[in-house]
């Protein structure tokens, strides 16, 4: 079953609860949502984009993502759905919670 896209307030209302999330249009210009995360070191870093890997293996569904260092940039859209779902939601918490207690600043 195909994911189904999230229409323009049900996106708003779901990001009033993923605050550090912000509408981004994706290099392949679909709507998404991205966060860009900072940590105490590379290790911090890795350790937190091992964590979302699982996550995503587990959901079948991977971000965009790029690393320098103690920075993680994160993007989530629904490539077949061509904006953003639930699914990247269920990621954008669990990234956010992948942070509380691991280092993360609040970028």
């Amino acid at each position: 079953m195909r994911p189904t896209l999230l229409d323009a307030a049900e996106l708003d209302a779901a990001l009033r609860s993923l605050p550090l999330w912000q509408r981004v249009t994706t290099a392949g210009g679909r709507e998404g949502v991205r966060r860009d995360f900072q940590f105490e070191d590379f290790n911090a870093a890795f350790g937190f984009m091992s964590r979302v890997a699982m996550m995503a293996e587990r959901l079948d569904h991977h971000p965009e993502w790029s690393n320098v260092y103690n920075r993680v940039a994160v993007t989530l859209s629904t490539h077949d759905a061509g904006g953003v779902t639930a699914l990247d939601l269920k990621l954008a918490h669990f990234c956010d919670a992948a942070t509380t207690d691991r280092g993360a600043g609040k970028s």
